[in-house]
């Protein structure tokens, strides 16, 4: 039971991402229509079966102002794929600004990147050109989509439609 279930908007825009409980709730309810379903499972009470949703489309236009990231601790190191974006280390990671607070450097999707300890340390107050390192991937702020495709770490492949394969990046 602890599928995801993607949740398109009325004009089939991806809208988030919710539990297989909630999504065949609201499909229940009448609230949602059932998009795709899963070929391999099914739901079941005591006297009927019921389609495992897989996506849903909602009823009504909800309207959504801002559709971005939250610039966060956790989204930064997802998007680095929690790995040191100078050495390629898994451990000990903390948040690097590439170009230091201390020149004016922001506090932003494209000043922060994701380091291990070390090289952070060893970066100090510098940029990475002027201590010689590089980076293995510039920064960038992703998309709302890109966000539920590559970083949600679920891709069903009945989303795919939806909001496209992880091998089609948006930068």
């Amino acid at each position: 039971m602890s599928r995801k279930v993607l949740v398109l908007n009325q004009d089939y825009s991806a809208l988030t991402i919710c539990s297989m409980p909630k999504a065949f709730l609201l499909v229940y309810l009448n609230k949602a229509e059932l998009v795709a379903e899963s070929t391999t499972e099914k739901l079941h009470s005591i006297t009927q079966t019921f389609p495992f949703p897989s996506v849903i489309r909602l009823n009504r236009y909800v309207y959504f102002p801002y559709k971005g990231v939250v610039l966060s601790r956790q989204n930064i190191f997802k998007r680095d794929d929690n790995m040191c974006q100078y050495c390629g280390s898994k451990d000990h990671l903390t948040l690097d600004h590439v170009m230091p607070k201390s020149r004016q450097g922001r506090t932003s999707w494209d000043n922060l990147t994701t380091a291990c300890k070390y090289c952070n340390s060893k970066k100090g107050d510098h940029t990475p050109e002027e201590v010689g390192m590089s980076l293995k991937r510039r920064p960038f702020k992703p998309s709302f989509v890109m966000f539920l495709r590559n970083f949600s770490g679920i891709l069903d492949q009945q989303w795919i439609p939806f909001v496209g394969s992880k091998m089609e990046q948006i930068v």
